[in-house]
Formats: C-alpha cells, sequence, structure tokens
C-alpha cells in the first residue's frame, strides 16, 4: 500500500515536471504562455492574450505605416514651405572685393552721429572725413582705388563737422550736404573728381537754428531738397531758387531721428525721439497717421517706407534687443511682424530695394549685414541670409540700381567704411548664364525727373520714370550736366541778390530805430542831471 502510495505521488511529481517542462518549451517557442491580465473582471490564459495582441500590433503596425507616411509627407510639405521657401533670392552672397579694388587711407570721421557718413552713385564715392578747423567730406571717382594720398583735395566749404551727406538722383554731379554749423549746402563735383579743395558751394541753404543731421532729395521732384534738423524742424527747399518753401515746426516735440520718402514723393515717414513714427503729407503739413512706441525700447528707431505703403522699423526692445518690425499704416495697432534680432547696441541701418522687396540692415559697430525678403504671405519679413566680416564698420554707403554690373548678376552694393578704409560688398544671385536676367532686373527709377520743383510744390505728384538695365546704363553726362548747372546758377544768383537788397533795407531801418533810441536816451539823460542839479 505504501508502495503504491510512493510510487503515485512519484508519478504525480513526475508528470507535474513534465507539465512544467512543456509549459517552459512553449513559453520558449512563444515568449510567455501563462501569465494573466485583468480584462474585463477576468482572468485570461497567456496564449490567447498573445494571439489577439499579435493580431492587433500587425493591425496596428499596418495602420500605422499608413498614418506615419501620411504624417511623413505632411511634415516634409510643411518643412518645405517653411525651410525651402520659393525665392530666386535664397542664395544671395555677400562677397568683399579684392584689396586693390579698395579705398584705403582714409581718415574717416570720429563722430558719433547716426548717419551713414556714405554716398554712392554711378560715377562718384563720398565719404565724411576727420578735418581740422570745420568740416569736410571726400569724392572719389568710382574708378580710383587703391591707396589714396593725403594731399587729395576734399569739400571743406563748412566751418563746422559734416553730418549727413546725400547725392541728388537726377544729377550725378550734384550733392547736398548737412553741417553742424546748421547750413545746408550743394556743390557741384566736376567731372573726373576734385582737382582742388572746394571750399564755395553752388547754393547754401540756411534756415535751422541748430545742426542739421538729415538731407535728403526728393526721389521724382527736380530741384526739391528735404533737411531736417535738432531743433525738431523739417524743410523742404526748392534748391533752383534757393528758398525754403515748406517748413514743418509744429510736428515734432523732439529731435528728429529719421526721414524718408515714400516711393512717388507724396508722403515723408518720421521716426523722433518722443518714441512716434508720424506719416505725414508735407505740403498740407497734417500728420496721416502715427504710432507711438513702435518698439518699447528707449534707443533711436529707424523708419522706411517700403512695398505696397507698408512700413519698415528697427529699433530696440526693453531688454536692450535689436527688434525689426512691419507695419501697415491702415492697422497701426499691431504690426505684421515683429521680430528680435540680437543684443548689439547699434542702431540698424535700413536700406530698400523695390525692384526685388528686398531689405538689408547694417548696423553701426556691427561687422554684419542682414538681409530680409518682403512678401505678402506671413511672416512677411523672410530671413534670406547674412554677410560677416572680421572688421566692424563706421558708416554704410547703398548703390543705386543704376550703378550695379547686371552681367555678374550683382543685386546690391555696398561701401562699407572702416576706420581707415572703404570696403566695397557685392551682393549676388549665383546665375550660370550670362544672359541678361529680366527677372532678377525688373525697369527701376531713372536719373530724369517726373515733375518739376515748383509744380510739385503746387499739388503734382509723378511717378518715377523708369529705365531697363538690358544693355547696362549709359549716363547722359553732357546734356543732364548742363541742364541742371543752368537751373542751379540762374534763379540762385537772383535770389541771392534780392536777400541782399533786402538785408541792407531792413539794416538801414535798424540803425534809424537806433539812434532814435540813443537821442531818446541823451534827453532824458540831460533831464535827470538838471533835476539832481549837476
Amino acid at each position: 500500500m505504501a508502495d503504491s502510495v510512493v510510487s503515485g505521488s512519484t508519478l504525480r511529481r513526475r508528470a507535474r515536471r513534465d507539465v512544467d517542462r512543456r509549459l517552459l518549451q512553449m513559453r520558449e517557442n512563444c515568449s510567455f504562455n501563462f501569465v494573466f491580465g485583468i480584462r474585463n473582471g477576468e482572468r485570461m490564459e497567456e496564449g490567447d492574450l498573445g494571439n489577439e495582441e499579435r493580431v492587433e500590433q500587425n493591425d496596428f503596425e499596418n495602420g500605422s505605416e499608413v498614418e506615419n507616411e501620411n504624417v511623413r509627407n505632411e511634415d516634409q510639405t510643411r518643412m518645405s514651405r517653411k525651410v525651402v521657401r520659393t525665392s530666386k533670392f535664397r542664395h544671395v552672397f555677400g562677397q568683399a572685393v579684392k584689396a586693390d579694388q579698395c579705398y584705403d587711407d582714409i581718415r574717416i570721421s570720429q563722430m558719433t552721429w547716426d548717419s551713414n557718413f556714405c554716398a554712392v552713385n554711378p560715377k562718384f564715392v563720398a565719404m565724411i572725413v576727420e578735418a581740422s578747423g570745420g568740416g569736410a567730406f571726400m569724392v572719389l571717382p568710382l574708378s580710383k582705388t587703391g591707396r589714396i594720398d593725403m594731399s587729395q583735395p576734399t569739400v571743406c566749404g563748412h566751418t563746422g563737422p559734416v553730418l549727413d551727406i546725400d547725392w541728388c538722383p537726377h544729377n550725378d554731379n550734384i550733392i547736398a550736404s548737412g553741417s553742424e554749423d546748421c547750413s545746408v549746402m550743394i556743390w557741384e563735383i566736376p567731372e573726373g573728381g576734385l582737382t582742388r579743395p572746394m571750399t564755395e558751394s553752388v547754393v547754401t541753404l540756411e534756415g535751422h537754428s541748430k545742426r542739421v543731421g538729415i538731407v535728403t532729395w526728393h526721389p521724382t521732384a527736380h530741384n526739391v531738397l528735404l533737411s531736417a534738423g535738432c531743433d525738431n524742424v523739417i524743410i523742404i527747399w526748392n534748391v533752383a531758387k534757393a528758398q525754403p518753401v515748406i517748413t514743418l515746426d509744429s510736428l515734432h516735440t523732439d529731435m528728429i531721428y529719421s526721414v524718408a520718402w515714400n516711393y512717388n514723393g507724396s508722403q515723408i515717414l518720421t521716426s523722433c525721439k518722443d518714441k512716434m513714427i508720424r506719416i505725414i503729407n508735407p505740403r498740407k503739413g497734417n500728420i496721416i497717421a502715427e504710432k507711438e512706441k513702435p518698439h518699447e525700447g528707449s534707443r533711436p528707431v529707424r523708419a522706411i517706407f517700403v512695398s505696397d505703403g507698408k512700413i519698415l522699423t528697427t529699433g530696440f526692445s526693453r531688454m536692450s534687443e535689436r527688434q525689426v518690425a512691419l507695419w501697415d499704416p491702415n492697422a497701426f495697432s499691431q504690426p505684421l511682424t515683429l521680430q528680435e534680432l540680437d543684443t548689439s547696441s547699434g542702431v540698424l541701418l535700413p536700406f530698400f530695394d523695390p525692384d526685388t522687396n528686398i531689405v538689408y540692415l547694417c548696423g553701426k559697430g556691427d561687422s554684419s549685414i542682414r538681409y530680409f525678403e518682403i512678401t505678402d504671405e506671413a511672416p512677411f519679413v523672410h530671413y534670406l541670409s547674412m554677410y560677416s566680416s572680421k572688421e566692424s564698420q563706421r558708416g554704410m554707403g547703398y548703390m543705386t540700381k543704376r550703378g550695379l554690373e547686371v552681367h555678374k548678376c550683382e543685386i546690391a552694393r555696398f561701401y562699407k567704411l572702416l576706420e581707415r578704409k572703404c570696403e566695397p560688398i557685392v551682393m549676388t544671385v549665383p546665375r550660370k548664364s550670362d544672359v541678361f536676367q529680366e527677372d532678377l532686373y525688373p525697369d527701376t527709377a531713372g536719373p530724369e525727373p517726373s515733375v518739376e520743383a515748383d509744380d510739385w510744390f503746387s499739388g503734382k505728384d509723378g511717378e518715377p520714370i523708369l529705365i531697363s538695365l538690358k544693355d547696362g546704363f549709359a549716363p547722359t553726362k553732357t546734356r543732364e550736366f548742363k541742364v541742371n548747372k543752368a537751373l542751379m546758377t540762374k534763379p540762385v544768383a537772383k535770389g541771392a541778390a534780392g536777400s541782399d537788397s533786402f538785408d541792407v533795407n531792413s539794416l538801414i531801418e535798424e540803425v534809424k530805430k537806433l539812434k532814435a533810441t540813443v537821442q531818446e536816451q541823451d534827453r532824458r539823460i540831460k533831464e535827470l542831471e538838471m533835476k539832481a542839479g549837476l
């Protein structure tokens, strides 16, 4: 009985071991066999669960592959829209010219004024330089590169430092300058450049009571110049008559940082130390629209018109981060876009090309030039690239489209002022073909004015007269020079004589009044002496 019992228990142990062995084999084959999970409150055998999970996993993987493929395609499409945005200017790159094509050994002005300090046209490059006993700027033909001799003549008629210069868009030999001596002077540069120092200006415009920091020519009207001074006054001059026609002296409560014309010159845009930007109709003298604090920081703001009447501003945040913003004047409450760039302290100077809708941002003290494309789709201001170099810039000149080399696909050229050097920087769109690229060079504004000064002051506007750059630009030197020379000299002489006559008459009246006053004082003194018994 005991043996049978022992035998039975032994058999049961053996049977249990066999079952355990089989379970272990099944677990190794199926990864698991009998584990229990809770599903709807009941225990399930692992084999059934594994089968169901494998079926569900296959279905899930098949569905996930399709879904992941769709998501992947959507992400690729979205990334292609964001990162690989279609633009012919995506690959624009900047490159400095070779050393022998720079202008060396020039003492650039050390003034801390936030102007460009450089102006360029298809004939000349002008740079504000250091001068003793007054202010001066140097004018060089574009071809006169290399080391500049110390005896190179300058334009040195101002009695105070020169703060701003600007070439006339309708005559490549006429340049305006504003100075700390409160005057604006118009200079006529001879063909081939200066051969001796120039001290006598063609016209001297006096009307500001403090230094003149901004001068800018009208884009379409002939012989119309705007000047702005630290007296918070804007004066628009008829240069041919040497007369101030429009004076805006009540619109700004503090120093004016920048002034810019719109495309056809019917409006001006100003930024001011009172943290306001204003769109002004200069002939009516009223403010069309204004925006308070376009940027929260206290540093200077720059503002320019861009395409479709929109406004681009550069400024600083409360944390002194540099910003660029785009505004719609019809909805000034919020910017279309506002982007933070970096934390540098230099004021960003914007240069806009209306033909390509590219804006270039150059900061004083920076060593880089950022450029953006402005479009009608968000975020409206699209970053393209940045040119960087080792040396920081003291100023920047911007060449008009008429002076570019179109056969090299050059879309912009800057003249970067260093401590003792001017370095041209060329912006190029890489193209393999040498054929004229019509998509890069639409018709651009030419040198011919579309309206005369008197007509513009009377209320007439004129769109820029466009020219094609297909065969390059060949200026009509003699004809253009003679026409502008006659307009600049004859009326000025007449106006100057009239003003001298007026000054003499007023002086005579002043002397008569002083004599009468002296006689009255003598009589009074005698009466007092008699009363005192003297």
